[in-house]
């Protein structure tokens, strides 16, 4: 399926105030290298103005694909519907905030290289640099959370929230056209295939700014160690 060098998956939910300058950075940032490459915004049912700035801007860039659904479904399944509807050699998903700056990509694909089913951005490795950090107890929260889903799920990777990934596009479509998650936890479930398949995943350390306006809550935590002892249980 793969026909052009890169997809980039963006999933947007209410991200009307920022997914403007989202997508003229990412526009920028890969118009200035040699690849062939699509942009695809999943608009997750969402009720602002996201889907017309979207609409606006893959009117100006055909490279820009739009699909939209019409009620929140979650992270998860906004990102599944776009890699599975993606053409690239290697897909890129990365969050609408630019938490990890566009720029990183770079670090993430000189460590895909030919063997590793994917390299992950990684906010827990030596050489990761949080420029601004968030609050201590949602940090806290997320810290022990990683802890919890290494042992339960994926012994070895030390940060799998990170919104920042890059995958061998083939091996996304099959992965991604298999998982079942829509929630926050999708990123372990997809992680946890790539490895009981044996296909390497790889953390790159990278930039992180932590973005006001984050859709994450505490609940959401319960929520997503639900779901990875849901994966544990099954099997999967």
């Amino acid at each position: 399926m793969s026909e052009i060098d890169l997809s980039v998956v963006i999933p947007a939910y209410n991200e009307e105030a920022r997914l403007g300058a989202t997508l003229a950075a990412v526009r920028a940032h890969l118009s200035a290298t040699p690849l062939s490459w699509e942009l695809i915004v999943v608009d997750d049912g969402s009720a602002d103005r996201t889907l017309a700035v979207a609409s606006a801007a893959a009117g100006a860039e055909p490279r820009i694909r739009v699909i939209r659904w019409p009620a929140n479904r979650g992270k998860g399944h906004a990102v599944r519907r776009g890699v599975l509807v993606s053409r690239g050699h290697q897909v890129l998903f990365t969050d609408a905030d630019l938490a990890t700056p566009i720029e990183e990509f770079g670090r993430l694909r000189a460590a895909l290289g030919r063997d590793a089913g994917a390299a992950i951005g990684s906010r827990a490795r030596p050489g990761s640099r949080i420029l601004v950090r968030q609050h201590p107890a949602r940090h806290l929260l997320g810290t022990l959370g990683n802890r919890l889903i290494r042992t339960l799920a994926v012994p070895g990777i030390a940060d799998t929230q990170c919104g920042f990934k890059l995958f061998d596009g083939d091996k996304a479509r099959v992965v991604f056209g298999r998982a079942r998650l829509d929630g926050w936890a999708f990123d372990v479930e997809i992680l946890r295939a790539f490895v009981r398949r044996g296909w390497p995943v790889r953390e790159v350390p990278v930039r992180w700014s932590h973005r006001p306006g984050s859709k994450l809550r505490a609940h959401h935590y319960l929520l997503t160690l639900g779901d990875v002892c849901l994966l544990r249980c099954e099997g999967r």
